[in-house]
């Protein structure tokens, strides 16, 4: 929707908008058809946004690291007796398509020789797999059922390699998976619990193949899947309380209302989202305690979220935007992608952990139910334990990278999450462009963006999302100001006839603010710009032995080396019970101090040293505040018993995302 008035500025028509106009139809990529709602923003095929600066590095660390070498690590990812290759019995259920899913997309943004020619062993397995009556993969029966869940992620990595290769084997293998499935009787259909519980992503597999094949059998099976599906429009409760499945389904009945058209479905969306974080989600870094599951009782910043939890509410964020054109979803993906993910695998990426936590003070190999839910080593950086984090944590800086730009209904581009790439955009009536962005946010506050095309001139619109917490932001074309007040959580919408080298400069600048939760005992943390930063603890490494941690369901190689991909466990080397110091009556800015520091010579910010932003604090130790009975970092101590020593100390935070030992919800101390 419009809001506004039209401004013409140097040729520029400039308005401020809600979301794109999807009264039109891109002419340029497929996008819904009808009677599914149309999309606001439309991704990019894969390999079309290529990633720069820190998340180029990042992505280049996660190729050498964990995700692009499991496979002389995993069991399930051994080629002998594999299931999914047809080899033998070994099946995996969900191990390979998680990992085929990030280690795919990462080959084809890449296009590295190596990683596309192991992407293909496995595809080419998939589609020599599937049956006369269109089932595909190794055969997962469950109390006389199929259980699809391992096939529906599987055949997103289908829809990323179509995106790739345009090869219409994909086309053909999944519209006969698709009638098989119609062909199920109900009491058949989804009724294992993660395939019941994850549904919604059969149902968005199910409209990207409707939307190029128009085959109307589709929307019978999406309104099956629907009806099949748990039940995630429950007004004060949910289906179940695991985190990982409310990360990944709480957008299903969004996705429904992309075909049903009923509010009530959107809204449903929306309320799950603020159910989980009115409870359990009172906390920073965009997340909720759910070390397993969500459990009365455990509130307190101290649970924490799987890896898995991450990456899939980053999924399902970028999902979201797309379908609802809302900027919530992309701040929101920024919040968790830069604040909770980075440190919950090792700065290498060549080790992840299970649990990672907002106030989290201690990273070992140890039990520490019930504090944790689960039983087991959760808290240390293994290489072969947390199997399904560990295949699964590959998709979200791929992913990621693939929503930094964006195509619109009306043959236009769209930014709505930031960072430095350089995309190729087929605009206005098929002209070819690509757009550089230069950035190093979200340690920077100015993102610059480049025109470049082949074409002597081309009219599109270019649509810029305004960040809520953007302290005066201001838009500047070829180095002039743009006479416009930019609304946060708005896009701005620059249509022109742009010309081969126009540069356009969104300036976000970034106040320090604070967020104060109630119900876990007024506790606070502070934020600049997209970044909460958190206590900086020294922390100390040490190595240990990676089959011996690993948590009882991992399997892994026997040629695996342990002592190539050792555990680490890591403990504080400095006091962590720290209180902040605020004194209320003067403006919070005065409370802190801001310091830049050199950008990363290795260009990678997320480590405790390389860290370009700290913020000088004051704080006072709280007598009592240690370890719990179960080892791990105290619960916040009740607002009304705290007791500080009596002389404040010069602390340092810094972003969360580079803590890997961390408290960023902190007591307070008035003065």
């Amino acid at each position: 929707m419009f809001c506004g008035n039209i401004l013409s500025q140097n040729t520029t028509n400039i308005s401020i908008v809600d979301r794109p106009n999807t009264n039109v139809s891109n002419s340029n990529y497929v996008s819904s058809r009808f009677p599914l709602q149309p999309l606001h923003f439309i991704k990019l095929p894969v390999g079309a946004v290529k990633p720069k600066g820190w998340i180029e590095k990042t992505l280049l660390l996660q190729k050498d690291g964990l995700s692009g070498n499991l496979g002389e690590i995993s069991a399930w990812l051994d080629k002998d007796n594999n299931a999914w290759l047809g080899t033998g019995t070994d099946y995996g259920w969900e191990e390979v398509p998680y990992w085929l899913k990030g280690y795919g997309n990462m080959a084809y943004i890449f296009n590295d020789k190596k990683m596309l020619e192991e992407t293909k062993i496995w595809l080419e397995a998939v589609f020599e797999s599937q049956r006369r009556d269109g089932y595909f993969g190794p055969y997962i029966e469950k109390n006389g059922r199929p259980d699809l869940w391992g096939n529906m992620i599987m055949v997103r990595c289908l829809q990323s390699y179509y995106e790739y290769a345009n090869d219409n084997r994909v086309i053909s293998l999944m519209t006969d998976y698709f009638k098989w499935q119609l062909s199920l009787s109900d009491d058949m259909f989804l009724k294992d619990y993660w395939e019941n519980s994850r549904g919604g992503d059969n149902l968005l597999s199910i409209y990207w193949l409707y939307n190029i094949t128009g085959d109307k059998f589709l929307l019978d099976l999406a309104e099956k899947t629907h009806r099949n599906t748990a039940d995630w429009r429950q007004r004060s409760a949910l289906p179940n309380w695991h985190n990982v499945n409310i990360a990944q389904c709480f957008r299903e009945p969004a996705t429904y209302f992309m075909l049903s058209k009923d509010s009530v479905d959107l809204v449903a969306t929306y309320n799950v989202y603020n159910l989980i974080r009115n409870t359990f989600g009172q906390v920073p870094g965009g997340m909720f305690g759910a070390d397993e599951n969500a459990r009365m009782g455990h509130i307190d910043p101290r649970q924490g979220t799987e890896t898995c939890g991450f990456v899939e509410q980053m999924a399902s964020d970028e999902i979201l935007l797309r379908m609802t054109g809302d900027p919530f979803w992309a701040e929101h993906c920024e919040t968790v992608a830069f604040n909770s993910y980075p440190a919950s695998l090792m700065p290498d990426l060549k080790a992840l952990r299970y649990i990672t936590s907002p106030n989290h003070t201690i990273s070992d190999s140890k039990n520490h139910h019930p504090g944790i839910d689960n039983h087991g080593p959760f808290l240390s950086m293994n290489p072969f334990s947390s199997r399904c984090c560990q295949h699964n944590h590959g998709q979200a800086w791929p992913y990621f990278t693939e929503h930094l730009m964006l195509a619109t209904p009306d043959n236009g581009v769209a930014v709505a999450i930031y960072g430095a790439c350089v995309a190729t955009v087929k605009v206005a009536n098929g002209k070819t462009i690509e757009i550089t962005q230069e950035t190093n946010y979200p340690f920077e506050e100015s993102i610059r963006f480049t025109i470049k095309h082949t074409e002597k001139s081309v009219t599109f619109p270019f649509y810029l999302r305004i960040p809520t917490w953007a302290d005066n932001p201001s838009v500047e074309i070829n180095g002039t100001p743009v006479n416009v007040n930019l609304e946060g959580g708005k896009y701005v919408r620059l249509e022109r006839n742009w010309q081969k080298g126009d540069k356009v400069t969104l300036n976000v600048p970034m106040t320090l603010s604070q967020s104060v939760w109630h119900v876990n005992q007024g506790s606070r943390s502070i934020n600049y710009g997209p970044l909460t930063f958190s206590l900086k603890i020294k922390e100390n490494y040490e190595q240990v032995n990676s089959i011996e941690t690993a948590i009882w369901d991992s399997k892994w190689q026997k040629k695996a080396d342990p002592s190539k991909w050792p555990t680490y466990e890591i403990y504080p080397g400095s006091d962590w019970n720290y209180g902040l110091v605020i004194d209320d009556k003067v403006p919070l800015i005065e409370n802190f101090e801001i310091v830049k520091k050199d950008w990363p010579t290795d260009n990678f910010p997320f480590t405790v040293n390389s860290v370009p932003l700290e913020i000088k604090a004051h704080g006072r130790k709280i007598i009592g505040w240690d370890f719990d009975r179960h080892g791990l970092t105290g619960e916040l101590p009740i607002r009304e018993n705290l007791r500080f020593e009596p002389h404040s100390e010069n602390i340092t935070l810094i972003p969360m995302g580079a803590a890997r030992l961390r408290i960023s919800a902190f007591p307070v101390y008035n003065p």
